[in-house]
């Protein structure tokens, strides 16, 4: 069962091309790491894939849900309607490069405060489960804590379980790791490894390869607004097709250890971005 679907996904601002007709699609339970540098669009897809962003032309689904647009009528495109697309944003979770943790509730209080106003469940049933989640990621201790007596990698962690207090049916992890310090990194990654392992759908934009190598069933190259290549984590990240991704690859994890060296025309590329 598809989860995720994009297919022929435009997005622009202005005269700048953003996505540049991309498709993808995730599997329920599947994790696909999205990979690639900086500007090449991959945070503008989550983003139009929870319906935070909307797009000019192309498809997304979650769930068979549509997002942004619906079915064309009389040939002219329907918008879905903001009820639905809030009912959509729940069954999606996001995890940002920022926390955005709420300053003035505690740890347990920024888990509870969605379920509690959004989805008008039960405070005893919303608290057990929230107790259970900061259990899942390591921080039942500090459920009394505010946000600004966390460290990054705690605060991080702490989002993570506030996006899943909704019951997502999927997660969306925008670059969760790349505000921390390197020492705070590993557990985060140790929570998103968990998730996958239990079976959670995710689309992860990273830039951590060794996470993408051991824990995504696909990885997405991405570059320019567009999708070069994608495949197992052995095809694209051990054996790439495309010069692009051998060039982004031996730039990001150096040519002696991605095991190859770069050929006339990934340098022609390297010399063009510089």
């Amino acid at each position: 069962m598809t989860a995720i679907k994009i297919r022929n996904l435009y997005k622009s601002y202005g005269a700048v091309d953003v996505l540049r007709g991309v498709d993808i699609e995730v599997a329920q339970g599947e994790v696909v790491c999205v990979v690639g540098p900086s500007g090449s669009g991959k945070s503008t897809l989550l983003q139009c894939v929870n319906g935070l962003e909307p797009f000019e032309s192309g498809e997304v689904s979650v769930g068979g849900a549509p997002v942004c647009w619906g079915p064309s009528r009389g040939g002219m495109r329907q918008r879905v309607p903001e009820r639905e697309m809030t009912l959509l944003r729940r069954r999606v979770g996001m995890v940002f490069q920022q926390f955005n943790l709420f300053p003035h509730l505690t740890v347990l209080g920024n888990l509870m405060e969605a379920p509690l106003q959004v989805l008008k469940q039960p405070r005893a049933v919303v608290e057990a489960r929230c107790r259970q989640l900061l259990d899942k990621v390591g921080l039942a201790h500090r459920a009394d804590a505010w946000p600004s007596q966390l460290s990054g990698g705690q605060q991080q962690r702490v989002a993570i379980a506030r996006a899943l207090a909704m019951e997502p049916g999927a997660m969306l992890f925008d670059e969760a790791t790349s505000a921390l310090d390197p020492e705070l990194v590993g557990e985060v990654l140790a929570v998103m490894r968990r998730l996958a392992d239990e079976g959670m759908t995710m689309l992860v934009v990273t830039h951590e390869m060794g996470f993408a190598r051991e824990v995504a069933d696909r990885v997405v190259f991405m570059d320019g607004g567009a999708v070069i290549e994608q495949g197992t984590p052995d095809e694209v990240l051990g054996n790439p097709k495309e010069a692009r991704t051998r060039a982004f690859l031996a730039r990001v994890l150096g040519a002696d250890r991605y095991g190859a060296t770069m050929d006339s025309t990934e340098r022609t590329i390297e010399r063009n971005e510089a």
